[in-house]
């Protein structure tokens, strides 16, 4: 559907270096990165707003890297949406249908068509200062849809949307991509790629850093910055020796982790999950691979609950449900023992 080949564009101070991605045919793809990544960039690149000074751009086996933006059939949401105020939803819908060859009739059959897939029919004669983010986007979209573009790019879609209509929003994007629509969507926000992506890649300085399904890169990141965006936040530096059959992370603070066998250089980090890791308030029996003890340091709210800093030599993060840290009955300063199977521990080889 969409590939990307050797695609090199500078930018003022910053340069998108040797990019190359393939898109298939009704894939939902979402490029991650922090902002100033190139993201946005990109996506122009792929639009046709901008050219790059190197590379291709192929969709569906032909070559669009110098075609017009009017030529490609791309449908193209900016993240502040660039709704015409002086019009009406219906004219914002229809503004691009004008320059078409079609009737009257059509056009009214276009935009009413697309306005119920999106919800917004009962909003037609409405001007678009009176609308919410919600609505807003949903208008957008609509605008893009009625054009039947073959491929969808969002600019960070959810950027202005309220916390409360995201759900409803994501709702829709899944309900286009399951009718064939090839979405590429541009995002800084981990959980969005984890919740829509079939496959995701992760831009980081103008360059795709890692790519493939959101599980498979976010489990087994291959540096500590995709690592970050997992959520990850137990970094370790560690060298790696064996005893006998076992494989040993050996940290600086004198811990020593048992992990998986494995083929890995002298040195390298080990990373944890912070819901890898479980928290006891006595003395676990014998059988553990790894076991700790500590000293309770913070406890503070997490998106995913609570979120418990326990100084074991190092500091480890673990995530914990509120009535899973109720039922433990600890507090700051408690004396804790740690607990994670080898299997828990991920290992970048190197300096990650």
């Amino acid at each position: 559907m969409l590939k990307l080949k050797k695609i090199n564009k500078k930018l003022g101070h910053f340069t998108l270096t040797n990019v190359n991605a393939e898109i298939h045919e009704g894939e939902y793809y979402v490029l991650l990165g922090r902002s100033g990544s190139g993201k946005s960039q990109l996506l122009e690149l792929i639009a046709g707003l901008k050219t790059p000074d190197s590379g291709e751009i192929w969709i569906n086996n032909k070559n669009v890297t110098r075609q017009k933006i009017q030529d490609r059939r791309i449908g193209l949401v900016f993240q502040d949406y660039a709704i015409f105020p002086n019009m009406t939803v219906f004219g914002n819908i229809a503004y691009s249908l004008h320059s078409g060859k079609l009737g009257k009739k059509e056009i009214n059959q276009r935009v009413s068509q697309v306005a119920e897939e999106m919800n917004i029919a009962h909003l037609l004669d409405r001007f678009t200062q009176t609308l919410s983010g919600g609505e807003l986007q949903r208008v957008a979209l609509a605008r893009t849809l009625v054009t039947s573009p073959r491929l969808l790019l969002l600019d960070e879609p959810m950027a202005s949307v309220d916390a409360s209509l995201k759900d409803d929003i994501k709702r829709t994007l899944r309900q286009l991509n399951r009718k064939g629509l090839t979405i590429v969507h541009v995002t800084h926000d981990y959980r969005e790629a984890i919740s829509l992506a079939s496959r995701v890649g992760v831009l980081h300085n103008g360059q795709i850093v890692q790519e493939g399904p959101p599980k498979e890169v976010f489990r087994k990141p291959i540096n500590k910055f995709v690592a970050r965006y997992a959520g990850i936040r137990n970094f370790f530096r560690v060298k790696f020796h064996r005893e006998g059959n076992a494989c040993k992370a050996h940290c600086k603070g004198n811990l020593i982790f048992n992990i998986i066998d494995g083929s890995f250089s002298e040195e390298g980090l080990l990373l944890l999950k912070s819901d890898e890791i479980t928290i006891h308030d006595s003395a676990p029996e014998q059988g553990h691979d790894n076991c700790f003890r500590g000293i309770v340091r913070e406890i503070n709210p997490s998106e995913y609950g609570m979120e418990v800093t326990v100084d074991a030599g190092e500091p480890f993060y673990i995530d914990l449900p509120v009535n899973d840290l109720k039922m433990l009955k600890i507090k700051e300063s408690s004396v804790v023992w740690i607990t994670f199977p080898k299997e828990a521990g991920i290992v970048l080889p190197g300096t990650g």
